[in-house]
């Protein structure tokens, strides 16, 4: 799959602490965690979460959304509609990502074309993410099937390092 991806920093400006003297390495558990948002009032959950867990770890921050392709569409014929909406991500992201930079947490963001669960996995290892922190919803027992096909339920599967689903 075509994948675009656009990424700005709106970072506190120090540099990224992942070892110390001599080449030792950094203890911290979770050095850098990365929020997949969906850009809604569900998120609210997850952000503070992510801004307890990076408090308490010194972590950096990485808050990452994905844009969903339209399917069966010729990228190029939505470019326009494209970039309206990753330019209007990236001033949501950068406003989200005032709750970190305003309390002296290191936090960049991340805008990407294509399928979310297949995106967030790929950001996450190549950004050498420790902890992916995500929404999710509440499976009723006896009705899992639901659940199966999420976004969170893929992430959970695929991605390579540790995942938090919040509720």
């Amino acid at each position: 799959m075509a994948n675009a991806r656009r990424g700005s920093r709106a970072a506190s400006g120090s540099p990224r602490p992942s070892r110390g003297p001599a080449g030792s390495r950094d203890k911290r558990l979770f050095r850098h965690v990365m929020v997949a948002v969906d850009l809604s009032q569900r998120n609210e959950r997850p952000l503070e979460t992510a801004l307890a867990l990076a408090t308490e770890w010194g972590s950096r921050v990485t808050l990452c959304h994905v844009i969903q392709r339209v399917a069966g569409l010729a990228p190029g014929e939505l470019a326009a509609f494209y970039r309206t909406l990753v330019a209007r991500s990236e001033r949501q992201l950068r406003r989200a990502a005032r709750l970190f930079t305003d309390r002296a947490i290191e936090a960049r963001t991340e805008v990407r074309l294509g399928e979310p669960a297949t995106e967030i996995v790929r950001a996450a290892l190549r950004g050498a993410v420790d902890l992916v922190v995500m929404g999710s919803h509440k499976v009723t027992p006896g009705k899992r099937a639901r659940g199966w096909g999420t976004t969170s339920y893929k992430v959970g599967i695929f991605c390579q390092c540790s995942i938090l689903l919040v509720k």
